[in-house]
């Protein structure tokens, strides 16, 4: 995880932690991983799908209005606004 304000890298401790106000629509619960988490092999790192990858999540969405979520999405969840979670992640045992 990175330090509070440095850039996120892909870590999603905090999307696994608790969603965020976007997320507790898309999830549907305040608890518990966000349902748009989603990993990158490519990249090998987390990405909210509701900014990659919206239709995955809400497939029902119009396809001419998934440029609008996107960047609606990015500016909900605070993408490139640096790392917010004050989280102290352990790797399980």
């Amino acid at each position: 995880m990175p330090a509070i304000g440095q850039p996120c890298n892909g870590c999603g401790v905090c999307c696994a932690w608790a969603p965020c106000p976007l997320g507790i629509v898309v999830s549907g619960r305040r608890q518990g991983r966000c349902r748009a988490l989603r990993w990158d092999a490519a990249q090998r790192l987390y990405r909210c799908a509701m900014v990659s990858q919206p239709r995955r999540v809400w497939p029902w969405w119009p396809r001419w209005a998934e440029p609008a979520l996107r960047r609606l999405a990015a500016r909900w969840i605070w993408a490139a606004s640096g790392c917010d979670a004050d989280l102290a992640a352990e790797r399980a045992a």
